[in-house]
């Protein structure tokens, strides 16, 4: 998904990856939820309870506006701690040190609302009613005022972000709509009201409905609806990051949103030997159509039958890889344009995606097979590339 993005899904873009299950950080069931959930960490004690006025931003903060000691009380003052796998480091000591704070609580947020999504055996019908109560919390926690008690580890600590940073709502809103998307593109609830006003939701077609791993999936019919997909799922992280670093000039974040569009499309080829048992299905019906396939052919090879995929599969899986490095490349650019400490954190976040694509296309294209991983053996490799953007 999405955050995987970014979140993306997956994947922030990715000093938080956000777009998704890419995970090194494993979900933690909490014995009452039908999907996994983030562990909550021991967290420093809130503000005294006599203390009352403007939202104190420091790390310690009590994450909502104060007023209270009773909200003050009621949520934790810091981010959960990552336990997921993922390709790009989070928060990592690269990022300067005020801003650990606020890109944690995204991370936090996109994670959780990426795993109610996605993760354990609960119905559409319920993901979409509790991403509904998440947008909800959302909201709440942008007004000021207290969320509800179900997931204080999120939304304290997004909370105080929001009032110190300024966070724009709707970027965050766009990836709940993007979530959703994935649960309706799976399942037989349709859903609508997660996005801005704006409401760029529900753009990709029904026309390609097909049936993998046992589902009823919605197949993207070209590119621009895959890339639609990837602006509210992936390119609102690294907008974020963005406005965090003070940055809002049009040609800065036209190459964050071809970074973060590119790490999510690495993100879907890298997965697929886990998104197809899963009903997930992000190549475009065209490029199919453009290799002599169509997404049921994909049912009589690896990850969902015993022979090996066509070789008009791993042809098509290239040319999806070739497009995603050639959009990572538009995007490159960026790393000279941000600041100190900001632009070496990129520099690696660029090199570990394009590390995937050539593990991608050492193992000749074949993810249906295999998932290729950036690893600790990657680390010098990816300095030396880093040194020289």
């Amino acid at each position: 998904m999405g955050w995987r993005a970014v979140v993306g899904r997956n994947i922030l873009c990715r000093c938080v990856h956000v777009f998704k299950p890419p995970r090194r950080w494993v979900a933690l069931a909490d014995g009452t939820a039908p999907y996994a959930t983030i562990r909550h960490v021991p967290l420093p004690p809130p503000p005294h309870p006599g203390r009352s006025g403007d939202t104190d931003c420091s790390a310690t903060a009590s994450p909502i506006a104060t007023g209270t000691a009773a909200k003050a009380a009621a949520a934790p003052t810091a981010a959960v701690t990552p336990t997921h796998y993922e390709n790009f480091p989070v928060a990592s000591w690269l990022c300067p040190s005020r801003l650990r704070p606020p890109i944690a609580a995204i991370y936090g947020f996109a994670r959780t609302a990426d795993d109610i999504a996605d993760e354990g055996e609960a119905p559409a019908a319920q993901r979409l009613a509790d991403l509904r109560s998440f947008r909800a919390d959302l909201a709440t926690a942008a007004r000021g005022s207290t969320p509800s008690a179900r997931w204080p580890e999120v939304f304290g600590p997004l909370a105080n972000a929001i009032a110190c940073f300024a966070l724009p709502e709707a970027l965050l809103a766009d990836l709940l709509s993007a979530f959703a998307q994935d649960v309706e593109n799976t399942g037989t609830v349709g859903a609508r009201e997660f996005g801005d006003a704006g409401g760029k939701e529900g753009a990709r077609s029904t026309a390609g409905a097909g049936n993998l791993g046992g589902e009823t999936v919605i197949a993207y019919q070209d590119r621009t609806e895959l890339l639609d997909y990837c602006a509210r799922s992936a390119n609102p992280v690294g907008r974020l990051l963005l406005h965090l670093y003070g940055i809002h000039d049009a040609a800065s974040l036209a190459q964050s949103d071809a970074i973060c569009s590119a790490l999510q499309l690495i993100n879907f080829w890298q997965d697929l030997s886990v998104d197809l048992p899963r009903g997930r299905f992000y190549v475009p019906r065209a490029d199919c159509a453009a290799h002599g396939l169509t997404p049921e052919d994909f049912k009589r090879f690896r990850p969902l039958a015993l022979a090996p995929p066509a070789k008009t599969a791993t042809n098509l899986i290239a040319a999806e890889a070739a497009w995603a490095r050639e959009l990572m490349q538009r995007g490159a650019p960026l790393v000279r344009r941000l600041p100190g400490r900001a632009g070496w954190e990129l520099r690696f976040v660029v090199q570990g995606g394009l590390r995937i694509l050539d593990k991608i296309e050492a193992l000749g294209f074949d993810t249906f097979s295999q998932r290729p991983t950036v690893n600790p053996v990657d680390a010098p490799l990816l300095a030396w590339r880093a040194l020289l953007m």
